[in-house]
């Protein structure tokens, strides 16, 4: 069976949810939003693509600062409404050139932040 992107659900802005996830380890990297654009170019270009509202404009990841995700596997999940991208980082994920963006808890009511950012 052929995908259709357009069998997503995407909200009423048009955008669905894609979480980052290393290929290797399994850890979430980061989160971000994808249109049905965003999602068509990474498929076909094996580029992890997003869409960014702030910018109202596609967000290549890696593009400017060098740290590329490069897409391992497409999913989505059973309401076809979030998405899981398995990817091959290089560099950071987080724009505050941390590994992850999930990098701060919250343990016995206090938070915790737990990496440094990356050297370099």
């Amino acid at each position: 069976m052929n995908f259709d992107p357009s069998s997503l659900k995407y909200n009423e802005a048009g955008l669905i949810p894609a979480i980052a996830q290393d290929h290797e380890s399994g850890e979430v990297l980061m989160m971000a939003w994808m249109n049905i654009e965003a999602v068509q170019k990474t498929l076909e270009t094996g580029r992890v693509t997003y869409w960014s509202r702030s910018r109202k404009s596609f967000w290549i990841k890696g593009e400017t600062s060098g740290h590329i995700q490069e897409l391992v596997d497409f999913r989505f999940d059973c309401d076809r409404d979030c998405l899981l991208v398995v990817i091959k980082q290089t560099g950071a994920a987080c724009h505050t050139n941390r590994r992850s963006c999930f990098y701060t808890a919250v343990r016995d009511g206090t938070e915790e932040e737990l990496m440094e950012p990356m050297e370099g």
